[in-house]
């Protein structure tokens, strides 16, 4: 390495250790084509930083298990904690690519503009939460090239690597690809080098990532001066003022056990069609979400779904993106994934108890509604349930846990404090659901002052919804 490369390493790895100590997550991307010069670059820049915040991600062609979950997910999975660096030696583009040829080639799914816009959303979502993302394309001149290719081929020790290279997705449709995808991209989004110089290269990736390294510092200072945001929504109590005819007791035992067995012969339905189904519960504290979700799964095969009881993040948990937790548990094509509590504390613990600045929760709506259209883009069911009840009743639930031993492990001091601030929580359930109420993942909002009549209620909607989904149609009644 030149001297000056040398020097501009040590300032490098100078800011990196300052982007880690502010906690500022790096996402570091290599594209190219095969026997471009990245993996010699990418080499390079991973030598120059500290193994004990650095994480270097290889993506790989999709495989048949990965096909069964939504396109981003293993990238939702490996996103860095907050201080962490990433480098994802090929990312989301190389694996969009493949992922669209073998879905074509399997005849699963045949429409992909949808997957451009999920990056960019995905993206944006990062970036707004103050990751810095640095992408590089290398390029290299055909002469080069075919150098690079030789020696592999007449290396016995790597000859192996330069048969991979030939059974992977061509070169000519990978670089058709990404030149039309740095085409539309925004300007300076991408840095192109050319690796035909090796040093020159080597100088052109510092020069970038120390320039973008320190925007992302000075950026880190001036974001954590929080700024009010003008946010004003309407007080709707009637939309938490619904009512139902209850269902009395007699029918309730008849009702339940019959939806409960369609549930099950619809987890099968969707277990075949490879349809993934995700349940999302919020509700007022001793609205029945428990309850509820018990009677959901009571008949269905253990075996294809899981609950998830959300509870406070973890401190690993806190320093990755809020919705990371969350897509890591998103269920494989024809599982079934029930949250109780969810994503959606972003808007309503997070947003009342001032977890989360004004501006985070303000923007989190957005990006609540895009990261569910990437699952249902995709097929996946997304069905979200809201069980309201009255103050008074809620008064009523809590004191007789207070008086019922086997139920005084439900009842908290937290459950009062939450209690004391009923009407913040009201309001922010209200834009929520106003906010977030879209076409693909709809909310239902349930009175549940009368705990069966709310159970019918939902698994009603369940089977109607994964009806429509299957056939078209409802078909039960």
């Amino acid at each position: 390495m030149s001297k000056d490369n040398e020097k501009l390493a040590l300032e490098l790895a100078a800011l990196t250790r300052e982007t880690n100590k502010l906690g500022i997550p790096i996402m570091v991307v290599f594209e190219g084509v095969k026997a471009s010069g990245k993996t010699r670059l990418s080499n390079e820049l991973l030598l120059t930083l500290d193994a004990k915040y650095t994480h270097f991600i290889p993506t790989k062609s999709p495989s048949e298990d990965d096909l069964r979950y939504q396109f981003l997910q293993k990238y939702w999975n490996s996103l860095p904690g907050n201080g962490d660096i990433n480098i994802y030696f090929r990312s989301w583009y190389a694996y969009y690519i493949e992922y669209q040829e073998n879905k074509i080639k399997n005849n699963i799914y045949n429409k992909y503009h949808h997957l451009k816009r999920q990056i960019i959303d995905f993206e944006e979502m990062l970036k707004s939460d103050g990751t810095e993302l640095i992408k590089f394309y290398i390029e290299i001149n055909d002469k080069k090239r075919n150098e690079h290719l030789q020696d592999m081929k007449d290396n016995p020790l790597m000859s192996w690597k330069a048969q991979e290279y030939e059974k992977a997705i061509s070169d000519d449709v990978y670089h058709k690809e990404m030149h039309e995808i740095l085409k539309h991209a925004s300007k300076g989004e991408w840095k192109i080098i050319d690796y035909t110089n090796k040093d020159e290269a080597i100088t052109s990736m510092y020069k970038h990532m120390i320039n973008r390294l320190k925007q992302a510092i000075d950026r880190f200072h001036k974001r954590n001066i929080d700024v009010d945001g003008d946010f004003s929504q309407s007080f709707q109590t009637k939309l938490l003022e619904q009512s139902l005819e209850k269902v009395d007791k007699a029918t309730y035992k008849t009702l339940i056990v019959t939806l409960q067995g369609r549930l099950k012969e619809l987890q099968f339905a969707l277990y075949e069609r490879k349809i993934p189904l995700i349940l999302v519960y919020e509700g007022m504290d001793a609205a029945g979400k428990g309850g509820n979700i018990k009677r959901v799964r009571e008949k269905l095969d253990p075996t294809g779904y899981e609950v998830n009881a959300i509870s406070a993040p973890t401190d690993v948990e806190l320093s990755h993106h809020y919705l990371w937790r969350f897509a890591k548990d998103m269920p494989r094509s024809g599982h079934i994934e029930i949250f109780d509590r969810s994503w959606y504390g972003r808007v309503l613990v997070e947003r009342v108890e001032g977890f989360a600045t004004k501006q985070e929760w303000q923007r989190a709506y957005k990006e609540i509604n895009q990261f569910e259209q990437m699952w249902t883009d995709e097929g996946a069911i997304i069905l979200k349930i809201f069980l309201t009840l009255d103050k008074d009743e809620q008064l009523k639930r809590f004191k007789l846990r207070e008086n019922t031993i086997e139920k005084q492990w439900k009842i908290t001091d937290e459950d009062w404090r939450n209690r004391e601030k009923w009407d913040l929580y009201l309001e922010a359930s209200h834009d929520m659901i106003e906010l977030t109420n879209t076409d693909n993942a709809p909310w239902l909002v349930v009175p549940a002052d009368h705990k069966k009549t709310a159970r019918i209620e939902v698994l009603k909607y369940i089977i109607k919804k994964c009806e429509e989904k299957l056939w078209g149609v409802k078909q039960y009644e």
